[in-house]
C-alpha cells in the first residue's frame, strides 16, 4: 500500500509540475504578445502626435490662405480682389491654375487609399535602412519593377505598370485638354523616404506608385481646402484608371495621385508585380 501511495503521490506532482510549466509558457508569450501590442500603439501614437503638431502650425497659418467661397454647386471660384481688374477675356491656360472648392464626394468613388500595411504586403519594405530624406530603393525585387520613362511631358521614375498607366492617363488628357498637357510637369515621383513626422511609416513615393503633379510651374497649395482647376479634371482621368487622389485626404494635397489597392491588388492577380 506504501509503495502504491508513493507511486500515486509521484505521477500527481509530474502532472501538476506540467501543467504549471504549460500555464507559464502560455503566460510569457501572451506577455510577448502584450508587449509588441504597446510597443505598435506607442509608435501610432507618435505619429498622431506628429500630425496633430502639423495640424496646429496649419491652422496658426490658416489666416494666411485666400478664402474661398462656399458656393451651392460643385465648384466655385475664389473672390478677386475689389481693387485688381479682372481680365474678362481670361484663356484657359490662365484659368487652369484659378483655385476651386470641390464637392470631394465626387471622387475617389470605389477607390481605396493604399495604407502602409496593404504596401508591405504587397510590394516590401522599400529600404533596408529607414530615412527621412528622398534615397534610392535597396529592395532587389522592387529595383527590377522600376524604370524611367518620357510620360508625355514629364520624365519620371515609377513602377512599371504604374508608368503604363499614367502613360494612357497624360494620352487622354493630350486628347481633352491639350493646354493643360502642355503645361504639365512634375514635383517628384520615386522617393524612398518616411512619410514627413512618422517614424515608421513610408511614403508611398517610396514604391513608386504615387506622384505629384504641378501646372505652369505652379504647385498646388497644401492643405489650404482649394485645388487648382486644371487639377480637378486630371483627377477625373486618375480615377478612371483606379488611382487615389490626395485632396480628399483630412489635410488636402490636391498635386498627389498614387495607385489605389483595388488596382494594385489586379496587378498581382495578372503578375505584373
Amino acid at each position: 500500500m506504501a509503495g502504491i501511495a508513493v507511486a500515486v503521490v509521484g505521477a500527481l506532482l509530474q502532472t501538476a509540475d506540467g501543467s504549471t510549466e504549460l500555464r507559464l509558457e502560455r503566460a510569457e508569450e501572451e506577455t510577448s504578445r502584450l508587449r509588441s501590442q504597446i510597443d505598435s500603439l506607442r509608435s501610432e501614437l507618435r505619429d498622431a502626435q506628429a500630425d496633430l503638431k502639423r495640424l496646429a502650425e496649419e491652422v496658426a497659418l490658416g489666416a494666411s490662405t485666400r478664402p474661398l467661397l462656399q458656393g451651392t454647386g460643385e465648384l466655385s471660384v475664389t473672390a478677386p480682389t475689389p481693387d485688381l481688374e479682372v481680365d474678362e477675356e481670361q484663356t484657359p491656360t490662365e484659368a487652369m491654375t484659378e483655385i476651386m472648392s470641390l464637392a470631394r464626394a465626387r471622387f475617389n468613388k470605389g477607390i481605396s487609399q493604399p495604407r502602409n500595411r496593404i504596401m508591405l504586403e504587397v510590394l516590401g519594405t522599400p529600404r533596408s535602412t529607414k530615412t527621412v530624406n528622398c534615397s534610392g530603393v535597396t529592395q532587389p525585387r522592387l529595383k527590377s519593377l522600376l524604370e524611367t520613362r518620357q510620360v508625355g511631358p514629364i520624365r519620371v521614375t515609377m513602377l512599371k505598370p504604374a508608368l503604363e498607366s499614367l502613360g494612357r492617363i497624360v494620352a487622354k488628357l493630350k486628347e481633352s485638354e491639350p493646354e493643360i498637357h502642355d503645361a504639365l510637369g512634375t514635383a517628384g515621383a520615386l522617393c524612398a523616404r518616411l512619410i514627413r513626422g512618422s517614424s515608421s511609416s513610408w511614403s508611398n513615393h517610396s514604391w513608386g506608385t504615387a506622384i505629384d503633379l504641378k501646372l505652369q510651374g505652379r504647385l498646388d497649395g497644401f492643405g489650404d481646402g482649394g485645388t487648382q482647376f486644371g487639377l480637378l479634371l486630371l483627377a477625373e482621368l486618375f480615377n478612371e484608371e483606379g488611382w487615389f487622389w490626395g485632396a480628399t485626404y483630412n489635410r488636402e494635397d490636391s498635386m498627389h495621385f498614387e495607385v489605389g489597392v483595388e488596382t494594385l491588388r489586379k496587378w498581382q492577380a495578372e503578375g505584373k508585380l
